[in-house]
């Protein structure tokens, strides 16, 4: 749903008033609906609020991690074999190394 699509707000279902005929609704009933209406629009609006923000935050949180620096894998594969290497030497010598 677009936010672009509302066509009402809570005021203007607060001050919408409706025409009364010989056998209208009873006004009561209809200012009694449209205070629920009212609430569940504001309700609506609240969360959709929230959920905005929350998309906001996840956005911003999904390009910070894309712009952050990441070792790529040649890297931990080259740390690896050296860590091995240097493991190597002490254990087996400096003649292990060389052979």
């Amino acid at each position: 749903m677009s936010l672009d699509r509302i066509q009402l707000n809570t005021k203007d279902i607060l001050e919408k008033n409706f025409k009364t005929s010989m056998r209208g609704y009873n006004q009561e009933e209809v200012d009694e609906f449209l205070d629920v209406v009212i609430q569940d629009y504001e309700s609506f609006q609240h969360e959709m609020e929230k959920l905005k923000q929350e998309m906001d935050r996840l956005r911003k949180q999904t390009d910070l991690s894309r712009t952050r620096p990441t070792t790529s894998n040649h890297q931990v594969n080259y740390d690896i074999l050296k860590r091995l290497s240097n493991l190597e030497k002490a254990v087996f010598g400096k003649k292990f190394a060389d052979d």
